[in-house]
């Protein structure tokens, strides 16, 4: 087999991959938690054990699913971290492009972070924690990797830094998750509490010199 006909062998297998993927997250979207391979595969048009051949199993396929909307997330967040603005309206704005993503698709949230709610029979055995918890781990790190090029830290600043980055992560995850499920409060005065627990120690710490500020 030539390069050219790998290239478009592996172009096809990643065009059927999204397409795929775009079938399981129009389930998820109806579904939430409950949403199963036997309907993501009848959402497809295809039998589960051609869902299987892609993606493994259910945790696979979440994988693949987490790693799509956590990419955009990121994404995200960044941009209201580049944002022109100051630094107490970046903190506000990037808390709140995080619980406007949740509010937003909250039945594609409670798949990635609670996903066992679902209770299919054929879907035993899925394990939420195994899961679930890389995805904030990853989210910790990369905030963590902004703050320790932006803010000046002085000694320890790096492992400073991956402190504040998974706390941060870790208290927007139980805030929003909290504040989704029982509405006690608008998006904005979230916002606003949120950024004004945070704001006291980052509002003291010096940019980094010929970093990007923060």
């Amino acid at each position: 087999m030539d390069t050219t006909q790998r290239t478009d062998q592996q172009r096809s297998a990643d065009r059927r991959r999204r397409e795929l993927l775009e079938a399981a997250d129009r389930v998820v979207l109806r579904d939430g938690p409950q949403a199963s391979m036997n309907a993501i595969a009848a959402e497809a048009g295809i039998t589960k054990p051609i869902l299987y051949r892609h993606f493994g199993d259910k945790g696979g396929l979440y994988a693949a699913l987490a790693k799509r909307h956590t990419d955009a997330l990121l994404d995200s967040l960044r941009a209201a971290l580049d944002a022109p603005a100051d630094r107490r309206e970046r903190v506000e704005s990037t808390l709140d492009t995080y619980l406007a993503a949740i509010e937003a698709r909250p039945q594609v949230y409670r798949f990635l972070m609670h996903p066992a709610e679902g209770g299919h029979t054929g879907d035993q055995g899925f394990d939420v924690g195994k899961h679930s918890v890389p995805l904030l781990r990853r989210m910790g790190e990369e905030l963590a990797t902004v703050i320790e090029e932006r803010l000046d830290l002085g000694p320890g600043s790096q492992q400073l830094a991956r402190v504040w980055g998974h706390g941060i992560v870790g208290m927007m995850h139980a805030a929003g998750d909290w504040w989704l499920g029982e509405r006690p409060c608008s998006r904005a005065e979230l916002v606003r509490s949120l950024a004004d627990l945070l704001w006291g120690r980052l509002a003291a710490a010096g940019d980094k010199i010929g970093g990007p500020g923060f």
